[in-house]
């Protein structure tokens, strides 16, 4: 069964990530890991820069999405994360 994206084109199954970027979140968020994961190389760079500005401050925003990560289904997680590429929370 293929999904269908925000702009009516077809993507084929894709395995569910959900797992592994939530764990990396919750443990290595701090440096923007779980959005290279997922292939948010911007959204990571800015995670990373933003976690030594605020001398680690900012690393409860990837604690928060670890955990919404895991909360969510493995359809909703590849549906939001995956196809339509949604890069913070």
């Amino acid at each position: 069964m293929n999904v269908i994206d925000e702009n009516g084109n077809t993507v084929p199954n894709q395995e569910s990530k959900r797992v592994l970027a939530g764990v990396l979140g919750l443990i290595f968020g701090y440096l923007g890991v779980h959005k290279f994961v997922l292939g948010y190389t911007k959204e990571g760079i800015i995670q990373l820069i933003a976690t030594f500005v605020t001398c680690g401050f900012a690393s409860i925003i990837p604690f928060i999405e670890g955990i919404m990560y895991l909360t969510k289904s493995d359809e909703e997680f590849v549906e939001t994360y995956q196809v339509n590429k949604k890069g913070w929370f």
